[in-house]
């Protein structure tokens, strides 16, 4: 498994753009509002109905409940059945929006992500000046709920792609299979797919009062039991309706299916929404058999926590006793530094938008002297300087004089120092471009890692002057 920049840079929406309705279970108006948002700040949810118009970013361990929809609540405000929107961003490709509601549910429309998909193109979406980051999948993860038997799994593929498998043991249902083998199909092929009950189900909501925003055109209800003529009353007050039947096909007569598997879409849709909790693009297959809300999450937490934790650890397999791409020598070519302020021994790997260095760190660096006598610690400030001079040669390998520049440092941001690092060890300096390098501007994110371990990180930016 690896965390990279893909070069495919980040989007958002272009404008502003509202929609209203009911939502499902509060049966409350709500009113609806997507606004751009800057790059790295991902998807969020904001309640501008309570005092000071709170935050809950779309994070998987934000998630409290699943049992009528996935619902995430952060210091005591929550948003409801968040799913079919966030698969809408997700499905036309956007990595970063504002989702502002005036209640605490996103209206229900159609009981699928039809609409949203709608309002997102009205609104128009642009590419953002920072790389997109992804987490390729190499080896196979999984997450079972023995109990229910629903079991998620991504393995190793070119993109992201998704399949459901639904079986809910009914005559009426009975098995169904959906695919998603390309984000750009998600618009066509799985966005109208609307949410769907079972008869049983929807009794035992009318009965609790948790279906107040129901009604016969934003959810397709399977009759898996006989329709008495009690629950027939019930079915026509709820939904203002005079009469209601059942049709061959086996659901209530409210609508025309839009796929003969619109079921297993809706479950695909449903994972999508639920897995951009996750807050990182997979590259890589998810396969859900029997998925729900409950699984869809806690595979996503999984997800989460084990990017979160490649973050730290993402040591680079650099092989040191390879021949290096460039030496010291080579590197005295392009970079201006010389002893002691040199601070860089080797180059392993160089990219448009990656850069792959090494320092062997030795009792005989200068600094050693005064820090600290008889306890040697390289320097902190000084760990950035290196992973600073690995960045510039990331920045001045785009140049075809790189000898007539000059490297100057303009910010450091986000730094933090993880481990010590002493005499013996063996640095190793990995640097991403964070935005495209544009007249001699270099936004990258640097880390050091010694002993296995990061040892320090930071985000730097540098420009390139031409020596006058």
């Amino acid at each position: 498994m690896a965390i990279v920049n893909s070069e495919i840079n980040q989007k958002t929406i272009s404008n502003e753009v509202s929609l209203t309705g009911v939502g499902l279970h509060t049966g409350k108006d709500v009113t609806l509002t997507f606004k751009p948002a800057p790059a790295n700040s991902g998807f969020a949810f904001k309640r501008v109905d309570l005092e000071g118009s709170p935050v809950i970013e779309a994070d998987a361990n934000y998630v409290t409940s699943t049992q009528r929809g996935t619902c995430l609540e952060k210091n005591g405000v929550s948003i409801q059945t968040c799913e079919h929107v966030l698969a809408a961003f997700t499905g036309l490709d956007i990595d970063n929006a504002i989702i502002e509601l005036d209640n605490s549910e996103p209206p229900i429309m159609d009981g699928s992500s039809k609409f949203f998909v709608e309002a997102i193109e009205k609104a128009g979406i642009v590419e953002l000046d920072a790389f997109r980051e992804e987490y390729i999948v190499k080896d196979v993860i999984s997450y079972v709920d023995e109990e229910s038997g629903s079991e998620i799994l991504v393995m190793p593929a070119k993109e992201y792609q998704v399949t459901t498998m639904v079986d809910f043991g009914t005559k009426v249902l009975g098995t169904q299979n959906a695919t998603l083998n390309r984000l750009s199909d998600f618009k066509e092929h799985i966005s109208d797919s609307r949410t769907f009950s079972f008869l049983h189900e929807l009794e035992s909501l009318l009965e609790h009062g948790l279906i107040k925003g129901g009604d016969l055109n934003n959810a397709i209800v399977y009759v898996d039991k006989e329709l008495s003529p009690e629950t027939m009353k019930k079915l026509q007050v709820a939904f203002n309706k005079d009469a209601i039947a059942v049709t061959a096909n086996g659901i209530l007569d409210n609508l025309t299916l839009h796929h003969p598997n619109e079921a297993a879409r809706h479950k695909l849709l449903d994972v999508i929404g639920d897995l951009a909790l996750i807050g990182t693009r997979i590259r890589g297959k998810v396969i859900a058999n029997k998925p729900g809300h409950f699984v869809n999450t806690q595979f996503a937490k999984k997800m989460s926590k084990l990017i979160k934790n490649e973050r730290r650890n993402n040591v680079p397999a650099v092989d040191l006793n390879q021949t290096p791409l460039m030496d010291v020598n080579q590197i005295m070519d392009m970079l201006p530094h010389r002893q002691p302020f040199l601070l860089l021994d080797k180059v392993f790997e160089l990219t448009s938008s990656k850069v792959i260095g090494m320092k062997n760190v030795t009792m005989n660096e200068e600094f050693f002297k005064g820090h600290f006598p008889g306890s040697p610690v390289m320097p902190g400030v000084l760990i950035v300087e290196a992973m600073a001079q690995t960045g510039g040669i990331l920045v001045l390998s785009t140049v075809p004089d790189p000898e007539n520049y000059l490297t100057f440092f303009m910010k450091m941001d986000k730094v933090k120092f993880k481990q010590k690092v002493v005499p013996g060890d063996t640095l190793i300096f990995k640097c991403e471009l964070i935005t495209p390098i544009r007249r001699g501007i270099c936004h990258m994110q640097g880390y050091a890692y010694a002993n296995g371990k990061l040892c320090a990180e930071a985000e730097l930016m540098a420009q390139i002057s031409k020596i006058k």
